[in-house]
């Protein structure tokens, strides 16, 4: 939102610096992002309020002519300029005075021929043989916009000789308001701040217009058929009529607010509904009254506020027909709908130049289905930004009497002396109970109770002293909706009286115990680990579509819909159902990286949605998924390829983590099946005979439906709950001993169903504590074993920490341990 400085000015004096008051501002939460200075580059002794006395023609240029400008100086200068706004009154001057902003000599103007702001130094120049002495200028060489088609006249009663910066300078605060205040969004709201923060009077006089200019407010006006069919959207409408309008251009003053303020200018009209919804917060639209229909055998034009009907659809301003649900709240007349609640108008009644008669609407709705109903459109405006923020339903007859105040100044309208006014969402005041020791409980510093009765008082709320200050009772005004308990008030007081003013201390308690958080630990300890294996965590999208989920299983079978969590409102039709799997994702993901890498290595920790029976939310399950492609290695001068990523590759890795989260002594991979994988190239990890995943390679028609074709393609999906909940509590580490290892290999024949895994098993178990590591380095199949059968040779590694083996200890062990191969597995030596 921005707010022009000399706006402001209409409601608080501003004695401070621009840059001083945009750092109190923020400090009382008000952000002010940026500090816009129009004028800056306008030297006050170059460029100044002119006036065009005399516009002759160019006696050598048929499409130039001679304009001279009157600007207080002893004499008046001669410019050459071509603008079709000033060649048009060549020998015939106007009769109303030729307002201008005039720079001479020296003066910094921004290029019009480019648009990249660069500024140029106004030289003195001969044009087709005339001497040019300065320049009227246009608004884009002002800075003001990109209008560069013509000069800009200014008004008539611009005092000419004054210094362009006093007449037309000021600064631009924009705020980034973040949260549910829409009180925070308008002009007399900013002012109101400031009249807090800095002890100025707060001139309020254009929110008290009615009690000035009472008018009679009714249920039903004369004029209208009111009537609101869903109350539960629309708490408050209000309508007004204002007559005899006449369309045209706004006045410059206004043109120049809104367009500082962000809004560009249409006509008087429209301006005036834009300018009080700035002005005031409250957004506003005008009707054409005499395109408003009456309801069948009704005598009036009615307005109906309620939900669309199935089917309904409505043609917006902006000449887009649009498809409207049941849950959208519209704004109708006997005819059918004439408005988007809150959003936009329809073109059937928009304000055009034949209008005479404005039926001016100043409503509230539902900030909820408001903000839906904006979503599900793809239709934002300034109004929607508004009522999605919550707006005081207090406002709307407010908002109705400026807006009528300014019609009939500025379009020569007469407001009729009658309100058409429904109001069924009236609440009650809210009344909060605040102890001023609490205040310095929670802000930890004493503030006098006469300061807070201030500060409470300077934003408008009312507050009675009860029990010798020791309790105030305060009532909230109706703007502030965020204000429902006490410590809602002492926030405004801290915000107010300076967060930079609380005092620096030390804590007094002592430091509450520090407890770790284990599930994020391992967390990150995963992370870290797949990291150091070389891959790159990505981050998915955790909605996604059936079809995309469909393409995990070769058959195509599009997934039961009730399997998922289905997005009431999804942003898309790609984005509709919550993912059961990361699966998909990751592979979507990996196909869209191999346009720029041949070999792409990634995982993803993230959370899967399951349904739960009988229950609104469903489970949040954290998964581990692992996606590998591409070439072992990179490339290489030494050449050589060194093949595909497999699915050893990815059980090393696996290994690896297992290792480093010290599970690696408590793993089995088995073989499985999976419709995703590719039969014989998938396996099962249980961890402490807890399963914890599926992996493997992809099956080639996965890979084709995920536009992969011929790529071998590795993935896993893991339980992390289930992973990580087997880390053991505490890791004991083993000394390193000083004394040589002794390397024995050995060779065993066994069955051919026998895993070289349960091999290791009872190796190890035989071996005890002098073995310390044993490592497969061989399989065979071939002549020299039986068939039925298969050899798997071992490096076995003996140790002690306390002496170095001797050739018999280690005999004994490896003697026992064959014994042991040949008695529970049938093993035999291989010679």
């Amino acid at each position: 939102m921005k707010v022009p400085i000399n706006w402001l000015r209409d409601y608080v004096d501003i004695d401070i610096p621009v840059e001083e008051l945009a750092e109190r501002l923020t400090m009382a939460g008000l952000e002010v992002e940026a500090i816009e200075h129009i004028g800056a580059n306008w030297d006050r002794d170059k460029v100044f309020v002119g006036q065009i006395i005399r516009v002759a023609p160019h006696p050598n240029a048929d499409r130039l002519v001679l304009a001279e400008v009157d600007y207080g100086a002893d004499r008046p200068l001669t410019v050459v300029t071509g603008a079709p706004n000033v060649k048009m009154y060549e020998g015939a001057m106007p009769d109303h005075p030729l307002k201008i902003a005039f720079a001479t000599v020296g003066a910094r103007l921004i290029d019009g021929h480019h648009d990249d702001g660069r500024l140029l130094k106004l030289k003195a120049t001969k044009i087709r043989g005339i001497r040019s002495e300065g320049m009227v200028c246009s608004e884009k060489e002002l800075g003001l916009s990109d209008e560069h088609e013509g000069i800009l006249y200014l008004p008539d009663d611009a005092p000419v000789g004054m210094p362009l910066a006093d007449y037309l300078g000021d600064a631009v605060l924009e705020f980034d308001i973040k949260g549910p205040f829409a009180h925070l969004h308008s002009v007399i709201s900013i002012a109101r701040e400031v009249a807090a923060l800095t002890g100025k009077t707060y001139r309020r006089d254009v929110l008290t217009i009615l009690d000035r200019e009472p008018v009679q407010i009714v249920p039903q006006a004369p004029f209208l058929d009111l009537e609101i069919a869903d109350p539960d959207l629309c708490p408050r409408y209000s309508a007004a009529l204002i007559r005899g309008v006449k369309v045209g251009p706004s006045p410059f003053w206004m043109q120049q607010r809104l367009m500082r303020a962000g809004m560009r200018p249409i006509n008087n009209i429209v301006d005036i509904t834009n300018y009080v919804m700035l002005e005031l917060g409250q957004p506003l639209h005008a009707f054409d009254y005499q395109l408003l229909r009456p309801r069948p055998g009704g005598d009036k034009p009615a307005i109906i506020v309620r939900r669309a009907r199935p089917g309904e659809r409505i043609t917006t301003l902006d000449g887009i027909e649009r498809d409207l649900d049941p849950e959208m709240l519209l704004i109708t007349d006997g005819g059918g709908p004439v408005a988007i609640a809150g959003i936009m108008g329809g073109l059937e009644s928009e304000v055009t130049e034949d209008t005479g008669d404005v039926l001016l609407e100043s409503a509230n709705f539902d900030f909820i289905n408001n903000r839906r109903t904006a979503q599900m459109l793809r239709l934002s405006s300034e109004a929607s930004a508004r009522f999605g923020r919550r707006v005081d339903p207090e406002l709307t007859v407010k908002a109705l009497a400026r807006a009528g105040q300014l019609m009939a100044e500025l379009a020569g309208g007469s407001v009729e002396p009658v309100y058409g006014d429904l109001y069924p969402g009236r609440a009650e005041p809210r009344v909060i109970t605040l102890d001023p020791a609490y205040v310095g409980w929670i802000l930890g510093v004493e503030i006098p109770v006469d300061e807070m009765v201030r500060i409470l008082e300077s934003l408008e709320f009312q507050v009675k002293v009860h029990n010798r200050k020791s309790e105030l009772e305060v009532t909230v005004p109706s703007y502030r909706l965020d204000v429902n308990i006490p410590v809602d008030l002492v926030e405004e007081i801290g915000r107010i009286w300076g967060y930079d003013r609380l005092p620096t201390t030390l804590i007094a308690d002592e430091l509450p115990p520090q407890r770790g958080n284990p599930a994020l630990e391992g967390e990150e300890r995963v992370r870290d680990v797949l990291v150091g294996c070389g891959l790159q965590e990505v981050i998915t999208y955790s909605l996604g579509n059936l079809e995309a989920f469909a393409r995990l299983d070769p058959a195509g079978e599009r997934p039961d819909p009730d399997e998922y969590v289905r997005i009431a409102n999804p942003l898309s039709s790609e984005r509709e159902f919550m993912r059961r799997t990361l699966m998909s994702n990751l592979l979507e993901t990996l196909r869209d990286n191999l346009r720029y890498a041949e070999r792409v290595a990634i995982f993803e920790v993230g959370r899967v949605y399951l349904p739960r029976e009988d229950e609104v939310l469903p489970d949040e399950l954290r998964r581990l998924a692992i996606a590998l492609t591409g070439p072992r290695t990179g490339r290489s001068w030494l050449g050589g390829d060194s093949g595909e990523l497999d699915f050893y590759d990815l059980k090393g890795v696996v290994e690896a983590l297992l290792a480093r989260l010290g599970l690696d002594e408590s793993c089995v991979f088995a073989p499985t099946e999976h419709p995703t994988f590719k039969p014989g190239r998938t396996a099962v990890l249980t961890v402490n005979g807890v399963e914890v995943g599926v992996m493997g390679e992809v099956h080639p028609l996965v890979c084709e439906a995920f536009e992969m074709e011929g790529r071998r393609v590795c993935l896993l999906e893991f339980d992390l709950e289930a992973l990580l909940g087997q880390m053991p509590p505490t890791r004991f580490m083993r000394p390193i001993s000083r004394f040589p290892a002794v390397i024995q290999d050995l060779a065993v024949v066994v069955d051919e169903d026998v895993p070289g895994r349960r091999v290791e098993e009872v190796i190890t178990a035989a071996g005890g504590s002098l073995l310390r590591e044993v490592f497969l380095f061989d399989l065979y199949r071939g002549e020299q074993i039986p068939p039925g059968k298969k050899s798997l040779a071992f490096s076995l590694t003996y140790q002690a920490d306390d002496r170095t083996l001797t050739d018999q200890e280690v005999a004994r062990v490896q003697a026992r341990i064959v014994r042991r191969l040949e008695r529970e597995l049938g093993a035999q030596l291989r010679a």
